[in-house]
């Protein structure tokens, strides 16, 4: 029986939403609760950060093996346990009494968080789009986006309000329920199941086979140039972009206040969305996405540069996270966009779910490197000024990685 609508724009809602809760509470909530955690306990920077690492880190074996845990468990059950176990770890985090017990809690989070993250919004849209799936994937990600609007002020105010162990059960118990009704009603369906076809076609694409583009094997993707400079850049964009993102909130409370600080946090990611827009508006007018990629790096390394002064111009914030939110959701969606671009369809599946392992694992580290090096200045300026150092070093190196591969020549695609 053919359903009446096309179901994939439900899908797509759904995944909107969905993203909006993974990255509001495992993306953009940890550097909240790394402050909430410390102004707790009183334990110091390098100590907290380092959970924030944990989390990260943890959910890089989870990445990996997502495509695997989807054919034995399905897309819906995988989602619904993940966000359940992301519940359980923020719960640990407002709880912990001790550094093991915040550690514990750090990987639940991770293992959780990383289930409804960017493999999981490519894997939920793609059976729908073909043809349409970057502009799919760019709304799907502004759920990202919204997810730090509306979730880094919510944060704040309940825990300000209720205390973080009340805010973590509150935020995490509504999450939980609204992802087991999208798990169970939305996401276990396919086209195929309601007699639809991608991009609410009337007949599917033909789709040629070639030899070549059977499935790689972890050793022939690693031999790819191309999927070398991709990971590359996009583990070393990420690893600057985590770093920052991790320990702005704490910066700019120091100078601003929790609340100003919180929707400076908010405006950074609205910022995304406008970033992913043009994105969108200039790979619709044929611009190459690995250029693409390295000027939105470079809109970015501008706003990091502009918190090194700070102190001598306070209002400049506004602009820095402008800018450097300009950047935070195609840092996500574009290298696996790039990848759809040149690599078949068959190997598209495996390099993007390698690459965004790869990264995490890379990326993972940053918020406990930033957090030694701003342990290692007393003087509040000199320790800003180190970590924006450090951030453009990492940005004009990701840059070189994407550039790299403008002339590599792409692999032969099957189908796009």
């Amino acid at each position: 029986m053919t359903h009446p609508r096309f179901f994939g724009q439900t899908v797509l809602t759904c995944t909107f939403i969905l993203a909006m809760i993974g990255w509001g509470i495992g993306f953009y909530g940890p550097p909240i609760y790394m402050q909430a955690v410390m102004d707790r306990t009183g334990w110091p920077i390098a100590q907290v950060s380092t959970a924030v690492t944990l989390h990260l880190l943890s959910g890089t074996i989870v990445i990996a093996n997502l495509p695997k845990l989807y054919a034995r468990f399905t897309i819906p059950g995988i989602t619904l346990l993940g966000s359940i176990v992301l519940g359980i770890g923020v719960n640990i985090w407002a709880h912990a009494n001790q550094p093991w017990v915040l550690y514990a809690g750090a990987v639940c989070s991770g293992i959780g968080w990383v289930t409804l993250g960017a493999v999981a919004v490519n894997t939920l849209i793609a059976p729908w789009y073909v043809k349409e799936r970057p502009r799919a994937l760019g709304k799907a990600y502004n759920g990202a986006s919204m997810g730090g609007v509306i979730f880094s002020p919510l944060w704040v105010l309940l825990i300000e309000r209720f205390g973080f162990a009340t805010a973590a059960w509150m935020i995490s118990t509504i999450a939980v329920l609204l992802v087991g009704v999208f798990a169970f009603l939305v996401f276990n369906k396919s086209p195929q199941s309601l007699g639809q076809h991608p991009d609410n076609a009337d007949r599917p694409e033909p789709v040629s086979i070639d030899a070549s583009a059977t499935p790689w094997t972890l050793l022939q993707t690693f031999r790819s140039a191309s999927f070398r400079s991709l990971a590359v850049g996009m583990s070393l964009g990420l690893f600057a972009q985590i770093g920052l993102i991790a320990h702005l909130y704490s910066i700019l409370a120091g100078r601003m206040g929790a609340h100003d600080a919180s929707f400076a946090m908010g405006l950074a990611t609205a910022s995304a969305m406008g970033g992913r827009y043009v994105a969108a508006r200039l790979m619709s007018r044929g611009m190459n996405r690995r250029q693409l990629a390295c000027l939105g790096y470079a809109i970015q390394m501008l706003g990091t540069l502009l918190l090194a002064v700070l102190d001598l111009y306070p209002m400049v914030v506004w602009i820095a996270v402008v800018l450097i939110g300009s950047g935070i959701g195609n840092a996500t969606s574009l290298p696996p966009l790039i990848a759809q671009t040149e690599f078949s369809r068959e190997q598209t599946a495996r390099v993007i779910a390698l690459m965004v392992a790869i990264s995490q694992a890379t990326y993972a580290f940053a918020p406990a490197f930033f957090g030694v090096l701003r342990c290692a200045f007393t003087d509040p300026g000199h320790a800003i000024r180190a970590v924006v150092t450090a951030a453009v070093v990492v940005q004009v190196l990701a840059i070189f990685s994407f550039y790299r591969g403008v002339s590599i020549r792409p692999f032969k695609k099957v189908v796009s």
